[in-house]
């Protein structure tokens, strides 16, 4: 008897639910969204933000004949057997200056590597799965081994490179899908892709500053501004028990003075700095012997002076970073790397053209620079110095991790643009 009243109340109650979540009256979700959340085995929320790695970059690389990028390196090499981790030759420990516009090597080398873990990017093979478009040309290596004096006759190799890649590339359906945007060149040393540049003036660029671009090719909502890769040794001092007194110099430079653009300043600040004790400016060249001269000389000093160079930017900086020497950067127009992410007023001084002209300026600042205040700055710069790090395998937030972070960072306008280009009938009324 019970049991059959009991029923009874269980099918009215069930009814009455039902025509309630029917008629709109009773939200459901809540309940099934609790029914979701809970815990399973031992995590207790599975869906916690600060668990869950974002998605890498999905980047397909070219497949491009071994003339555009290894082959520079070793001439011998197959052009068979597809590039891979096992062939891949390493950067050479001889090239000297070359190594600081080996960016696009390192990128390229980081997406053979086959551990995906903690990386920013991973290689696809499907290019129909990409967000991004790799396009393993060694510019800058191909115009330090061919044009390098721009009017030598292997000058001319170096446009036929570019010739031949254009055609390559105009041919894919990806590249005219897009019309490049989602593709990545990289481009670090000022006159590399110089023959063919506007071509490619849609596409993402991987450059060292903006210097030799006008601005309908390079700017910053689209293209990434990449460190130069350090051509001195990493600097050690954790066992100074005191780096400030440990570092006697109180300014260092050692570079060409003989510069364009706004590099002249080299010149005036060679005769400003002149006959100073505790400055060493000195005139020089790079060779292997003066990166090792240099090299000690950023060690044993606290501020290591970046004046511009050919282009706003130069080696020299990226060179102090990782000597642990704290930046003093002269240079109206310098764009830097990662300056989304990272604060270089935290670990660099700097000063415009304008005030470094002005007789003592500098220097009186520097010497009145507190102590407490500079060993702040140079811990800062101990903690950030690891993103200015090229190497392969590639390293959690090194500077090829850094570097693709940033590409991911402009996917969003790619799409946007390209999107947009689809459905416009008349010239876009933006540009």
């Amino acid at each position: 008897m019970y049991g059959k009243t009991i029923c009874i109340i269980v099918f009215f109650v069930f009814l009455i639910a039902s025509y309630s979540i029917y008629m709109g009256t009773v939200d459901p979700t809540p309940y099934f969204t609790q029914l979701q959340s809970l815990p399973r085995g031992i995590s207790s929320s599975p869906c916690n933000s600060s668990t869950i790695s974002p998605q890498p970059l999905r980047v397909f690389m070219y497949d491009l004949p071994r003339k555009f990028n290894i082959a520079m390196m070793d001439p011998h090499i197959s052009d068979v057997d597809p590039i891979s981790a096992n062939n891949l030759p390493p950067w050479p420990q001889t090239s000297g200056i070359k190594r600081q516009h080996s960016v696009e090597y390192w990128l390229m080398a980081s997406l053979l590597h086959n551990d995906v873990a903690e990386k920013e990017a991973v290689r696809v093979f499907d290019p129909e799965s990409a967000d991004a478009f790799y396009v393993p040309f060694f510019s800058s290596l191909s115009f330090n081994t061919h044009g390098k004096n721009m009017t030598d006759p292997d000058t001319e190799f170096d446009r036929l490179l570019q010739v031949d890649l254009m055609e390559y590339l105009e041919n894919s359906n990806y590249w005219q899908r897009s019309g490049g945007r989602d593709h990545v060149i990289p481009m670090t040393h000022p006159n590399a892709f110089r023959f063919l540049r506007q071509q490619v003036n849609a596409s993402i660029l991987i450059v060292a500053d903006f210097g030799r671009y006008p601005k309908e090719m390079a700017r910053l909502d689209k293209d990434v501004v990449s460190p130069y890769v350090h051509v001195v040794d990493d600097g050690d001092d954790d066992s100074t028990p005191d780096p400030f007194e440990a570092r006697g110099t109180l300014l260092y430079f050692r570079g060409n003075t003989v510069r364009k653009a706004e590099g002249r300043i080299r010149l005036k600040l060679e005769k400003l700095l002149a006959g100073n004790s505790d400055v060493h400016y000195e005139k020089s060249v790079a060779t292997t012997q003066n990166i090792k001269v240099s090299t000690e000389g950023m060690r044993s000093s606290k501020f290591c002076l970046h004046p511009a160079g050919d282009t706003p930017s130069s080696c020299r900086l990226f060179d102090a970073i990782v000597s642990h020497c704290i930046p003093v950067i002269i240079s109206d127009k310098i764009e830097l790397p990662f300056e989304d992410e990272i604060d270089y007023s935290e670990f660099s001084v700097f000063y415009s053209v304008k005030e470094a002209l002005e007789p003592g300026f500098i220097l009186d600042n520097l010497r009145q620079f507190p102590k407490e205040k500079w060993l702040k700055m140079w811990a800062n710069l101990k903690n950030v110095s690891h993103h200015f790090e090229f190497q392969y395998p590639p390293k959690r937030e090194d500077a090829v991790n850094m570097l693709w972070r940033q590409v991911k960072h402009k996917i969003p306008n790619v799409k946007l643009a390209v999107h947009r280009n689809r459905r416009l009938k008349v010239p876009d009324w933006w540009l």
